[in-house]
């Protein structure tokens, strides 16, 4: 199911972004909101590691709980493949 969302929904956005081309705006605008946000919260998680002094690779792992790191990744990774579905697009 994740596989083929992974695929599914990039080029969803493709055809999206070709019938209203305003909508790559937004697309570009939330990438910027989600990268800003997942690094924000990776950032804070390794300080808060750092300044425990706790083992770095079992207490890392909490950070996968946090759904707002989930969603703005997830996002991250459909953008990445819709903007190289787009890339791919333009040579052929």
């Amino acid at each position: 199911m994740l596989m083929i969302s992974s695929i599914i929904l990039p080029i969803i956005m493709v055809i999206l972004q070709r019938k209203w081309n305003k909508i790559q705006v937004l697309f570009h605008v939330l990438a910027i909101i989600s990268a800003l946000i997942f690094g924000n919260i990776a950032a804070i998680a390794i300080y808060t590691i750092i300044q425990d002094g706790t083992v770095f690779m079992t207490n890392i792992h909490g950070l996968f709980l946090n759904p707002f790191f989930l969603m703005t990744g997830a996002y991250l990774g459909l953008f990445t493949v819709y903007r190289m579905i787009l890339k791919l697009a333009q040579i052929v």
